[in-house]
């Protein structure tokens, strides 16, 4: 009897599985080449992003993760090779995203309500007045911890304060996909467990789709579906795709940390980024006496 179950629950999955419609690409970018005159940063890089996935984008400094970020968000054009957002070519039209820039890039001539109303004036336009956009503003300000905050300029906050105010403003933006440049590195570690937290609850309930730069392993275990380790190559950046083995939004945070495949699965990133940073080095010159190489 218990077989039976087990076969019926089997088929059961299978079919599930069968009328599932498959998952769409959010982003497409195709044989991606991007550089400063001699200077190759991306080489031939291809990368899917699925709608709805939280991707994570590891590596060194300087291997390429925020210039990929940055030709995402048609800042940036590359040399060679097309990304497409809902089968739309960058080429031919600006991405609809929200970012969050490691600077911050607040208007410092404006508070940070004002900061975020004048992304949300330009999104919407004259959709909504200008006290519902400011009541909007406040909300997503209160969201990340800064109701007390929300007439102060950019002069006056803190750099965690001013982290949190642009990570509210591309909130706010509302658009489906988000773009985050090391987003929580200035934050203290409680505000930055919550807004982990946070960012997590807004991929699950909004489906919104994340591309997430960190150099922390264990936030990027936590917060992703997937996780792409850039590496510096002989010409241009490498990568290497690691598919997160567990469902995180099943598990509280303190049982997922001592987990034995949560300990396992971080010793496999280390393992990949120490290997690229190894081949970075064994591919130095070295330095001589004379100074030569540095």
């Amino acid at each position: 009897m218990v077989l039976l179950e087990r076969v019926e629950e089997h088929d059961n999955n299978d079919l599930e599985e069968a009328i599932r419609p498959p998952i769409k690409n959010k982003i497409e970018a195709k044989n991606i080449q991007f550089g400063y005159q001699d200077v190759r940063i991306l080489n031939d890089i291809s990368m899917d992003v699925q709608e709805g996935e939280f991707l994570v984008l590891m590596g060194p400094s300087g291997c390429g993760k925020s210039t990929f970020l940055r030709l995402l968000a048609g800042l940036e054009q590359p040399n060679a090779g097309d990304i497409t957002i809902d089968d739309v070519s960058l080429q031919t039209q600006a991405p609809d995203c929200g970012v969050v820039f490691q600077d911050y890039s607040l208007f410092p001539w404006l508070t940070a309500r004002n900061n975020i109303v004048l992304a949300l004036k330009q999104k919407l336009g004259k959709a909504k007045k200008k006290q519902a956009l400011q009541q909007l503003a406040e909300d997503y300000l209160k969201l990340v911890n800064l109701g007390h905050a929300i007439t102060k300029y950019p002069g006056q906050m803190s750099g965690g304060m001013k982290q949190r105010a642009a990570i509210a403003r591309a909130l706010a933006y509302g658009s489906d996909l988000l773009l985050m440049d090391e987003p929580f590195g200035a934050l203290d570690p409680i505000t930055r467990i919550q807004l982990q937290d946070l960012m997590l609850q807004i991929s699950r309930e909004q489906k919104r789709t994340i591309v997430f730069v960190t150099h922390d392993a264990d936030e990027a275990i936590y917060l992703a579906d997937r996780i792409i380790m850039f590496g510096l190559g002989k010409e241009g950046a490498v990568t290497t795709s690691l598919e997160v083995p567990f469902k995180r939004k099943t598990t509280n945070r303190k049982k997922l940390l001592e987990s034995e495949e949560f300990l396992t699965f971080r010793d496999k990133v280390y393992e990949v980024m120490n290997k690229e940073i190894l081949n970075q080095i064994d591919e130095t010159s070295l330095v001589t006496a004379d100074g030569a190489g540095i």
